[in-house]
């Protein structure tokens, strides 16, 4: 991704001024000269320069570089069966020892006072639908979408969170796992992999590994296994 949440936080008034036409115009911009996007933005030079600057390019040239790259990627995406999907989660994953660290997280769960569901966008709503789940077989729980949403200490108190992120590196929800983390809460990850940060994070991970799928800018990994362990872990709770 060339324009990152926190890089376009950063612009100010001349840059985002900037970011905007380069939305408009990428097929156009990726040939331009420096002076030429200067004049198209109204903007200066040294602008256009530490704008690229904080895009994490040393000039425009390597700017340029990024931007004709991202217009080379393959817009057609193969979309697999979701026989594929699901036949690929129970050989790579079923076969591990994720049994054992649902166990444990059952058991976190059980002990705790509160349970607390994060995660955003298709995690999210996964999240608010744990939550439904586990209220639903004796274990009252909650979803917390806003990553700033004051939690009043005595849900903090002998709390777990649960916390749900396909690539394991969503910023908001990283933030969330922090302040979760100061807060006293013990950490249960959903993640497509073990070795992303919310997972370092955590102190029980579960990992369901499937092949990750984009459609254009749109991540459509399959969530099937994530309800698998979600549901699994609940109804370890009950029994």
């Amino acid at each position: 991704m060339l324009f990152t949440h926190e890089m376009i936080a950063s612009f100010n008034e001349l840059e985002l001024a900037v970011y905007n036409y380069i939305s408009h115009n990428r097929e156009k911009v990726a040939y331009m000269r420096i002076r030429e996007l200067a004049d198209a933005t109204h903007v200066s030079t040294a602008t256009i320069l530490r704008f690229c600057r904080k895009i994490d390019c040393e000039g425009f040239s390597e700017f340029k570089v990024k931007l004709k790259m991202s217009l080379d990627k393959p817009t057609k995406t193969i979309i697999k069966s979701p026989q594929h999907s699901i036949t690929e989660f129970f050989e790579r994953t079923l076969t591990g020892d994720l049994e054992e660290r649902m166990n444990e997280a059952a058991d976190l769960i059980s002990e705790a006072e509160n349970v607390l569901f994060a995660g955003m966008g298709s995690s999210g709503i996964l999240a608010e639908y744990g939550a439904r789940y586990f209220s639903s077989i004796g274990k009252f729980s909650m979803y917390v979408k806003d990553p700033h949403y004051p939690i009043h200490a005595k849900f903090r108190n002998n709390s777990v969170a649960i916390i749900l992120s396909v690539s394991g590196e969503t910023p908001f929800t990283i933030t969330q796992v922090h302040q979760l983390k100061q807060d006293g809460s013990y950490i249960i990850s959903i993640t497509n992999n073990k070795l992303s940060t919310i997972a370092k994070l955590s102190d029980v991970n579960l990992a369901y590994y499937v092949t990750e799928e984009w459609f254009q800018f749109a991540n459509i990994t399959t969530q099937v296994p994530v309800v698998y362990i979600l549901e699994a872990v609940a109804r370890k709770i009950s029994i």
